[in-house]
């Protein structure tokens, strides 16, 4: 019995977690679960699964949730220090972070600093401090185990292999609902047809990113931490169908590539599980329904956001942090309407322009270069 926390429950990431935890009773057992804002579904979740800790991060909601769990022995708690109490619980083997954002950051820490494996859906955590968690983990002996459909897919081919065989990697993207569109399409698009993605069903902020190219992006910074690469070890093409997830290449010149139909819960079902291989009745791959499998080279030039985001992993230092907390601040922005589409980029370039670099940062400077970075780019909008 695998005790885990969740961080992040209601979710895209967390709800699909809970649907494979609840089909294996006998393999997990949820000890906490946290939510943002979602009260409703957070109350729900723990009346079904009985977790010893609630958290909900929003304090004015904690009533509410503390109300309607009363008489279950569950503990509640609120506000965004009980979310590092969540992911160090004494009984806990695994956390999975499936926060939004550089609010998984401490969390994580805490996690790790606690000696438990993490189960990694939020990318922000490792493109905000890569060096800082990755050194921590191997210090710690602990695993962190991706859950991201492209990281899982690299982790999974590399299985059996040594690291320092790869030659490089491939990370497929489906190449968003505006996939071959040009500079002048892309100025008018809506947050409407920005949400609409071909082949996921995510989260706003994640559609948002994809559709911009900037989830790709932050996905080759997490990729270079997750597997100790450089910059020109990572390629992205785009993959319409989104059937294969990931490729290795080796110094032999051989490839492997892991595929399967586009659904989270494999991944999340995966990394759970690691180190074993669990069976599943998820729907199978049948090559007779795709008798195309199409790749591209994906569109930096149009698509600014993945040009920057490679200039930030070789900047290093603090830089991709820098881009990571303007993006937050922009996609939520256009969410809002107070920013066109192919602005975001432009905001996110002056902040990589202006804020301080800094080569060697320590967590106290990505949380200064965080708030500084925010700030900055709010300024931006509102001009």
């Amino acid at each position: 019995m695998k005790n885990i926390s969740i961080l992040g429950a209601t979710g895209s990431v967390g709800t699909q977690a809970l649907e494979v935890i609840g089909s294996n009773p006998d393999l997990y057992k949820v000890l906490a679960l946290t939510a943002q804002s979602n009260t409703d579904l957070l109350i729900e979740q723990g009346l079904k699964f009985n977790p010893v800790l609630v958290v909900i991060t929003d304090e004015s909601k904690y009533a509410k949730v503390k109300a309607a769990l009363s008489g279950t022995g569950i503990k509640v708690l609120a506000g965004e220090e009980a979310l590092c109490e969540a992911a160090a619980l004494d009984e806990v083997h695994l956390v999975l972070t499936a926060l939004v954002g550089s609010v998984g950051l401490r969390p994580t820490i805490e996690a790790i600093n606690a000696g438990k494996d993490i189960a990694l859906a939020n990318k922000e955590t490792l493109v905000v401090a890569g060096d800082l968690i990755t050194r921590l983990a191997k210090e710690k002996g602990v695993k962190i185990v991706p859950v991201d459909s492209e990281h899982s897919a690299i982790f999974q081919c590399l299985v059996g292999e040594n690291n320092h065989t790869v030659e490089k990697i491939y990370l497929t993207a489906s190449g968003g609902p505006f996939r071959g569109k040009d500079h002048s399409f892309l100025m008018g698009v809506t947050k409407a047809e920005a949400l609409k993605h071909p082949n996921w069903v995510m989260g706003a902020k994640i559609t948002i990113d994809s559709a911009s190219l900037m989830n790709k992006g932050l996905e080759v910074i997490e990729a270079k931490w997750l597997f100790g690469l450089e910059a020109d070890q990572i390629d992205v093409i785009v993959h319409p169908q989104s059937i294969v997830h990931s490729l290795v290449q080796f110094n032999d010149g051989s490839m492997k590539a892991q595929m399967g139909l586009p659904d989270m819960k494999l991944p999340i079902h995966y990394a759970l599980a690691y180190p074993d291989r669990i069976s599943s009745n998820f729907k199978r791959f049948n090559f007779i329904d795709y008798p195309e499998l199409n790749f591209y080279q994906a569109d930096s030039k149009t698509f600014r956001n993945l040009d920057l985001a490679y200039t930030a992993l070789r900047k290093g230092g603090n830089m991709p942090c820098i881009i990571n907390a303007a993006n937050e601040v922009v996609v939520g922005a256009f969410l809002q309407d107070r920013i066109g589409f192919l602005q975001m980029s432009d905001v996110i370039e002056v902040c990589m322009d202006n804020i301080g670099f800094i080569e060697s940062p320590s967590l106290n400077n990505y949380l200064e270069t965080d708030q500084y970075t925010r700030i900055l780019a709010d300024q931006l909008v509102t001009k």
